[in-house]
């Protein structure tokens, strides 16, 4: 583990130290990682997850996986099932031994319910029959204490006969809450009888409609923790906040007897807040529901899966997660600093290859018809034992359009009528014209190579040019779909404020080319990297790339194109 991890999550370092200098959990160490499965993870998780798993594994311990599914209107198998591949693939496990540490709230639903009642028995829960409008009215704010709900002094047998109909249906969908008796004067709102358990009429994807009553999260939470013993129980900062009742639930039922100290304590760390990004489960439904991307895996998504699909690589997820540390204070970080630890990743792994993604025709007119020959490459410049790739030099070439000008502007050096470059891993090659269709376009262009100038042979050294432009043989390029993908919104911002993050999407955000690439990567499959020289890291499409039908999605640019640009609105 690097020292750039250590050093930045120090204090939840600190407080795991401490507590197994005390013999406090005798040196276990425990965690979980307790995501609903109401929609696909995001970059966001991959924060919590990373922190969660890779600090019980340097402390050898366990994370759990639990999901926390209390919530039956919105929670799906299908993302329990993304959920469990994401973690997975992120290189991250939940087992010990022989053991699956794989939890759901649902498993403990009698569990919770049994607790409830014995919160009851103790006169420190009660039925509430006030309307939502009137519970709010009745919390007070900030400045103005809450008061006491006209129900609060129901006797015992009443709230559980009551607590028991809701159990067994008799009442409709809010018409009777189950609170927490604490004290309606706290100066935390959050401390001003809580409910804990709600009527929803809905069927669960685990349970089906076994229940119509469900826990609330900031009661389930920390009864989860505690039921699987967990130890420390890390989470963003809106839980900070509810920290009190966390702990005044436990403690309840630690007099109770129903669990044994100590108890799970919760640490609160900054959440991950990502400039040109958006991590709403709302507004990210939204995108997909009307349309702007193309499903939940979109690779302009901030999306887990979304970003895997893009060429993301577990291990630039991880190395990003080390480098912005773990602080207590919430920051934005720059889109820029997860694509450089992409960057920094790929680049050691990538093997080189070129590909043309707007091909214009090169014709080398005294070159021999049906000729062609070999020239090389290194598969990796810095890596020279990872050997050559070998590709075939002829008459036709692809290369980029914008390699070429009939004008060429100032300070332009490759082709242009009478102008010499090299062509890469190639020969020196002259410009003597130009073909252009009835509209003026140019169709193609027309050179001289000179037979003495092959790079790694003795004459080519005495050729001085200040053009080099890359280039596939036509008849032996491999047409491939490129998806040239870049971040999704143009704001650094995107839904700040008022605004509305649909106004920031960025339109060049996708562009799809039909390009050439070298004919090596004839056996590329599914999820194979590669870098194109001059264009960046591509991915071949985990789900539409096939041999013979070749999808690339750019995974990002050699540089960030971003970095001098502007923020709106500063």
């Amino acid at each position: 583990m690097s020292n750039e991890l250590t050093a930045a999550s120090n204090f939840i370092r600190n407080i795991i130290d401490e507590d197994n200098r005390n013999g406090k959990w005798a040196e276990r160490v425990e965690t979980r990682f307790p995501p609903e499965p109401n929609g696909y993870l995001h970059v966001g998780h991959a924060k919590s997850i990373c922190l969660n798993f890779g600090i019980a594994r340097d402390y050898h311990g366990i994370c759990h996986l639990r999901f926390d599914d209390t919530n039956p209107e919105k929670e799906e198998t299908e993302y329990v099932d993304a959920i469990i591949e994401t973690v997975k693939w992120l290189g991250f496990s939940y087992e010990q031994g022989d053991k699956e540490h794989l939890y759901f709230a649902s498993d403990y639903f009698e569990k919770l319910y049994q607790c409830a009642e014995l919160l009851i028995r103790n006169g420190r829960a009660y039925v509430d029959s006030q309307t939502a409008e009137e519970m709010r009215a009745n919390r007070g704010s900030l400045t103005e204490r809450g008061k006491d709900s006209p129900f609060r002094n129901r006797t015992v047998e009443e709230n559980l006969d009551l607590f028991r109909r809701m159990r067994a249906g008799e009442f409709a969908d809010g018409q009777h809450v189950l609170r927490a008796k604490i004290d309606m004067g706290s100066p935390n709102i959050n401390m001003r009888d809580p409910a804990i358990y709600r009527i929803r009429h809905a069927h669960h994807h685990r349970t089906g409609d076994a229940w119509c009553i469900y826990p609330m999260y900031t009661y389930a939470h920390p009864l989860e923790d505690a039921i699987e013993n967990i130890t420390h129980s890390l989470c963003t900062l809106e839980f900070e906040d509810q920290r009190p009742f966390y702990d005044w639930v436990l403690e309840q039922l630690a007099e109770a007897g129903v669990f044994k100290r100590p108890m799970p304590q919760q640490i609160e760390f900054a959440r991950l807040n990502l400039t040109y990004a958006i991590t709403s489960k709302r507004k990210l439904r939204q995108l997909v529901s009307d349309g702007h991307v193309d499903g939940w895996d979109d690779p302009r998504m901030p999306t887990l899966v979304g970003l895997r699909r893009r060429g993301f690589t577990p291990e630039s997820i991880q190395l990003f997660c080390e480098r912005i540390g773990v602080a207590k204070n919430d920051s934005w970080i720059d889109m820029g600093v997860l694509e450089q630890a992409l960057r920094d990743d790929l680049d050691p792994k990538a093997a080189r290859s070129v590909a043309v993604l707007d091909p214009l025709k090169l014709i080398i007119d005294n070159y021999p018809e049906g000729q062609q020959e070999a020239c090389q490459a290194p598969v990796h410049p810095h890596h020279p034992e990872r050997g050559v790739r070998t590709f075939p030099l002829s008459r036709e070439l692809w290369i980029e359009r914008e390699d070429f000008q009939a004008e060429p502007v100032k300070g332009f050096f490759r082709l242009f009528p009478g102008n010499k470059v090299r062509l890469r891993y190639g020969y020196v090659v002259e410009c003597t014209g130009f073909d252009q269709d009835a509209d003026g376009n140019v169709t193609a262009v027309h050179c001289q190579y000179f037979a003495d100038s092959k790079s790694g042979t003795p004459g080519a050294d005495t050729y001085k040019v200040k053009g080099n432009i890359h280039w596939v043989s036509a008849p032996h390029a491999l047409a491939a779909q490129v998806r040239l993908y870049d971040r999704l919104f143009s704001d650094p911002n995107p839904d700040a404020g008022e605004k509305n993050f649909l106004d920031a999407l960025n339109p060049n955000a996708k562009r799809i080319t039909q390009a050439f690439v070298e004919p090596g990567l004839t056996g590329t499959v599914a999820e194979d990297r590669v870098q194109f020289e001059r264009h960046g890291y591509f991915v071949a499409d985990r789900y539409d790339s096939q041999p013979g039908k070749l999808v690339f999605n750019r995974i990002v640019s050699l540089k960030d194109s971003w970095a001098a640009k502007p923020a709106k609105g500063k």
